[in-house]
């Protein structure tokens, strides 16, 4: 956030020093508003790109093997350009590399469930999912394995049809 933020500023400066040499050069004939205007529509212009391009530029940098599976998008009274394309602030994804199958539950997989957000730290879930009984439980201190594997303490919530944080995590037992 702070590295965008100095370089609006910078970009902003640059822009109102051309500005500026172009008023200059036209021996003042532009209007003096055009240089504080056009620094800043340009920071602002730069504000906007950041916004839409955070999420593509974020999935661009993760993993082969980290899915994808949510994107989370806002309008906002106070940016009136959401209201014209809604932007992405938060992401989903399934991290398939650390998967763990189990022998003993062979329709299990334990993963991780990666929350993504513009300008927050990254969080990380552990969760198992049933994929033969389409459900979802989180590993918390709470929740402990039985011997056989199996969870103990766990809150197993039913996923709907077509999850697609289920059919990634599961897409190994599942092709």
């Amino acid at each position: 956030m702070l590295y965008e933020f100095i370089a609006a500023i910078a970009l902003g400066l640059a822009v109102g020093g051309l500005a500026l040499a172009g008023r200059w050069a036209s021996g003042k004939r532009l209007p003096s508003f055009i240089v504080p205007a056009s620094a800043g529509l340009s920071m602002i212009a730069m504000m906007v790109y950041l916004e839409y391009s955070w999420a593509d530029r974020t999935i661009e940098r993760l993993p082969d093997g980290v899915v994808i599976t949510a994107q989370s998008t806002d309008r906002m009274w106070y940016r009136p350009w959401t209201y014209l394309a809604p932007v992405t602030f938060r992401l989903v994804a399934v991290d398939t590399r650390r998967s763990r199958l189990n022998a003993d539950q062979p329709n299990q997989v334990m993963t991780t469930v990666m929350l993504l957000g513009r300008w927050m730290p990254v969080r990380e879930i552990p969760v198992v999912y049933a994929c033969d009984r389409r459900q979802r439980a989180d590993l918390s201190s709470e929740v402990t394995f039985a011997p056989d594997g199996s969870l103990v303490g766990a809150n197993w919530r039913d996923l709907p049809e077509g999850d697609r944080a289920l059919e990634a995590a599961c897409a190994k037992i599942i092709p």
